[in-house]
C-alpha cells in the first residue's frame, strides 16, 4: 500500500524537481571531463607551467571534442535513426549503443592526451574516464548504475589523486567537489532515474577508476 505525502511535504518534493533537472543538465556526465580537465589545470598549475596557451586549448578542445561533441552527435544520430528510445537513455537497453560508441570515443582522447605530453594529472583524468565507461556499460548488464554519479565520483576521485601527487592542501577543493557529487546523487534520486544502491555504485566507480589509473600510470 503506497503512503501519500503531507500536502507540505508534496508541494517541497515538487519545488525540488526543476532545481534536480538544472543540476542533471549542468552536471551532465557529458560535460564533466572537460569541466574537470580546467579544474585540474587550475588546482594543479605548477605541472602546466611548461604549456603554452596554443598547446593548453589545444588538449581541452581535443578532450572536450571527443568526450562531449562526438558522444552527443552519436545519441542524436541514434535517436533520429530509431535505434534508440530517448537521447535521456532512461532504459538499459538504450545505454548500449551509445556508450560502446562512447568508449570509442574516449580511448581516441586518452591517445590524444597521451601523445601531446600533457601533464599526469590529466592522463589519469581522461584514463579514468574511459575506464568509468567500460566499467559502466559492463554494469549495466545487470543494474542500470547512475552515469551522473559515475562523473561525479571520478571529480572525486581526480582531486584525491591530486592531493597524492602534490604536496599541497586541496581539502576545501576535495569538500566541495564531496558537496557538488552529493547534491547531484540527490537529485537524480529526486527525479526517480535511480535507486539509491544504483547512485552509489555510480559513485564507487568513478572513484576507484581515478585511483586505479593513478596507480597505473605513476
Amino acid at each position: 500500500m503506497q503512503t501519500k505525502l503531507p500536502m507540505q511535504d508534496l508541494a517541497a518534493y515538487k519545488g525540488l524537481q526543476l532545481p534536480a533537472k538544472i543540476v542533471s543538465y549542468i552536471f551532465h556526465p557529458l560535460f564533466m571531463p572537460t569541466i574537470m580537465a580546467v579544474v585540474v589545470s587550475y588546482l594543479n598549475k605548477s605541472a602546466y607551467v611548461g604549456l603554452d596557451m596554443p598547446h593548453r586549448i589545444q588538449l581541452l578542445g581535443n578532450i572536450a571534442l571527443n568526450t562531449i561533441f562526438f558522444p552527443l552527435l552519436c545519441t542524436l544520430l541514434l535517436k533520429a535513426l530509431g535505434f534508440i528510445e530517448s537521447i535521456q537513455m532512461k532504459t538499459s537497453k538504450d545505454r548500449i549503443i551509445p556508450l560502446i560508441a562512447t568508449m570509442a570515443f574516449y580511448f581516441w582522447c586518452y591517445q590524444i592526451v597521451k601523445t601531446l605530453e600533457s601533464p599526469i594529472s590529466l592522463k589519469v583524468l581522461i584514463l579514468g574516464a574511459y575506464w568509468g565507461v567500460i566499467l559502466v556499460f559492463m554494469a549495466n548488464i545487470f543494474i542500470k548504475v547512475s552515469m551522473h554519479t559515475a562523473a561525479a565520483g571520478g571529480a572525486i576521485g581526480i582531486v584525491i589523486v591530486l592531493m597524492m601527487i602534490g604536496n599541497f592542501n586541496l581539502l576545501i577543493p576535495l569538500l566541495i567537489t564531496l558537496l557538488i557529487g552529493g547534491i547531484i546523487g540527490t537529485a537524480r534520486m529526486v527525479l526517480h532515474a535511480h535507486k539509491p544502491g544504483e547512485v552509489w555504485l555510480g559513485y564507487l566507480i568513478g572513484v576507484l577508476v581515478q585511483l586505479a589509473a593513478f596507480l597505473y600510470l605513476k
